[in-house]
Parts: C-alpha cells; sequence; structure tokens
C-alpha cells in the first residue's frame, strides 16, 4: 500500500468515526424533533422564574429559556412540555432521560458536572446567596446575627455557604435544614426561624409571596457566586451547543438592538454581525442542526435576554429586581456572547 493509499485510508478511517460519534452525540436534538416537543425540567414553582400563573399556563425566566430553546427548534414557542422537579429530583431526572433540559435555578459547580456528569451550557443569570430577615433597626448585615435560627433548604448549595460563612466569621447562628423550599419558607413565615436564606433572586421571589412584603428585608450582604443556568447530560455535544448558542443569540440580539419590533429592519441590514445574526449572510444555523433563521425565531416568538429579563423578574415586576451584573458588558455587567461568525 503507497504512502498516499494509506493516507487515504487512514482519512476515511478518521472519518467514520467522526461521523460515527457525530451522530451518537446527537440523539438529543433529533428525539425532540422526532417528538415534536421539548421537554423542560423546572421548579415547582418559584414566582418570576418558573411557576404557573392562574390559568395554568407556566411563566417566567427559565420558561423562557426552553420557550426559546423551541423557537429555535421548531418556530413555535408553545412546543414545551414543563415538568416541576423537586430540588432533590431535578438532576436524577435529568440523566435518566426524563427532561431534555433542566431550567430550573441550578447553580453551576464543579461536582455536579463532574460526579453527576451533567454539562452547564451557559450562565443565563448570575446570582449569589443572601439573607432575608424582619425589617430590624439593629441589623443591617449577617454580620450582626446574635443567636439567630436560619431557614435553608436541603439539597442546595445555600447549606455549605451559610456553615462555611457563619464559621468563618464566628456568627452565633444556628442553621435549619428544611425539606422544601416551600416549607422552609412557611417556617420563616410563621417565626420558626428569624433569618431565611437562599439564592438573592430566590428572596425577592419569595418574598414578594409574602403576606406583607415591605416588612421583610433582604441583606445587601452576598456571600457567594451563584452562577445559573440550564444543564444538560454530557456525551451529547451537539445539544450542549445549541443550548449554549440560544442564550449567546438572545444576548447578542439585545446588544445589536435587534428586537420584535426591528426584525424586518434587521433582515434588510447591511452590517456584517446583524445579518449574521439574522441569517441573511451565511448559515450559522445548520452547523447548530436548526434553520438559518434560528435568531429570527427566538426573537419573535419570545424576545432578547434584556426582553426576558425586565418581563419576568426586572424592576417593574411584583420581584423588582435590579439587572446588575446580569447587565451587558456594554452597560456595566458581564452578560457577553461571543461573536455570531
Amino acid at each position: 500500500m503507497t504512502v498516499l493509499t494509506k493516507t487515504a485510508a487512514a482519512a476515511a478511517t478518521l472519518a467514520l468515526a467522526l461521523s460515527t460519534a457525530a451522530g451518537a452525540d446527537a440523539q438529543t436534538l433529533k428525539t425532540v424533533k422526532d417528538r415534536g416537543t421539548l421537554v423542560c425540567g423546572v421548579s415547582e414553582g418559584l414566582p418570576g422564574f418558573s411557576a404557573k400563573d392562574d390559568k395554568g399556563a407556566w411563566k417566567g425566566f427559565d420558561v423562557d429559556f426552553c420557550r426559546a430553546l423551541a423557537a429555535a427548534i421548531f418556530d413555535d414557542a408553545g412546543k414545551v412540555s414543563f415538568v416541576p422537579l423537586d430540588a432533590d429530583k431535578r438532576f436524577a431526572a435529568l440523566q435518566a432521560g426524563e427532561v431534555d433540559v433542566l431550567s430550573r435555578n441550578s447553580t453551576w459547580t464543579l461536582a455536579r458536572e463532574a460526579a453527576l456528569k451533567i454539562v452547564f451550557p451557559a450562565v443565563t443569570y448570575y446570582d449569589g446567596q443572601g439573607f432575608m430577615m424582619r425589617k430590624s433597626p439593629t441589623v443591617q448585615s449577617p454580620l450582626d446575627f446574635k443567636n439567630v435560627k436560619v431557614c435553608v433548604r436541603e439539597g442546595t448549595t445555600n447549606l455549605r455557604n451559610a456553615a462555611d460563612y457563619f464559621r468563618a466569621n464566628d456568627i452565633q447562628a444556628t442553621l435549619v435544614p428544611i425539606g422544601s423550599a416551600r416549607d422552609a419558607v412557611q417556617a420563616y413565615a410563621e417565626g420558626r426561624c428569624e433569618v431565611l436564606t437562599s439564592d438573592v433572586s430566590q428572596l425577592h421571589a419569595e418574598r414578594a409571596g409574602l403576606q406583607k412584603p415591605g416588612d421583610h428585608v433582604i441583606l445587601p450582604d452576598v456571600i457567594s457566586k451563584e452562577p445559573l443556568g440550564p444543564a444538560v447530560r454530557q456525551g451529547d455535544d451537539q445539544w450542549a451547543l445549541l443550548v449554549k448558542w440560544v442564550h449567546f443569540a438572545m444576548l447578542s440580539a439585545e446588544e445589536l438592538g435587534v428586537t420584535a419590533e426591528t426584525l424586518d429592519r434587521a433582515q434588510k441590514s447591511e452590517k456584517p454581525d446583524i445579518r449574521r445574526l439574522v441569517g441573511t449572510d451565511g448559515d450559522l444555523g445548520a452547523q447548530l442542526g436548526v434553520g438559518k433563521d434560528w435568531v429570527v425565531r427566538i426573537v419573535r416568538n419570545v424576545g432578547t435576554y434584556g426582553d426576558v429579563f425586565e418581563r419576568n423578574v426586572g424592576v417593574a415586576t411584583p420581584l423588582g429586581i435590579p439587572r446588575g451584573l446580569n447587565h451587558l458588558w456594554t452597560t456595566g455587567g458581564i452578560q457577553y456572547a461571543p461573536p455570531l461568525q
């Protein structure tokens, strides 16, 4: 066999191996397309992020991410089935294939990726852990706590974070682990704990549901990094890539001013970055397994990242959360999309 023949044979073998691997890795997207519906794991009910409205329709920041993913695939944000999952069962449900993607205010950690064999493709919400309590003139920070009980949800990063923080700062506080988020809030509301600790975004959501929200304050101290985002199973690179770039596409659309109201103008634009975004130049969608107008579908059906944030959790909503770190990098935040090219 000549050198050229050997080289050609090796190349063919490599191509076959890569093709086989790509086929194995593309199963989730194919399954979703064949089924005709995306199956999305969400919380059991966290206002602003994933909760049913008075008509039984799922609404929220995490819900809208799944709707955007469905829009990219089907050009129909309604082709999603939502599965409410308890914190203790969320990752097992993902591993077992009960859901295609988990979009449920979950923190990206090393242990979760390494031990649970899942992947967090993107950070859709930069958060941190905080504390909520009834207003008190003598307590302005958790450093002022004296012999208080602190309710915390079991099975979350919040329990270890709080224990580490109290120990490191010699704070006189007793952690009270509770089985579910709903029970933890109930215990706090009934006065069984003076303080509730969780991600700051969740504290905003829980405060909005209390009988007198104005009587409660979220302390300014943030004791941890809580990068929240969707999770998928390891071993399906194509699916993880699509989930990742749906988030980046929504950021890019906001940055470039491409909204539902400006789509017609954007599709006639001569600017290279806008043309690539909306699919009038090139076909980036084909590399993700979706149509060339995949970003147009997302923006038309769901909106930009800024639209989703402000509609569900922003300052004009009952939660009233400032964007903070979740502003675009151009406006003082750290939300940043790599180039779509």
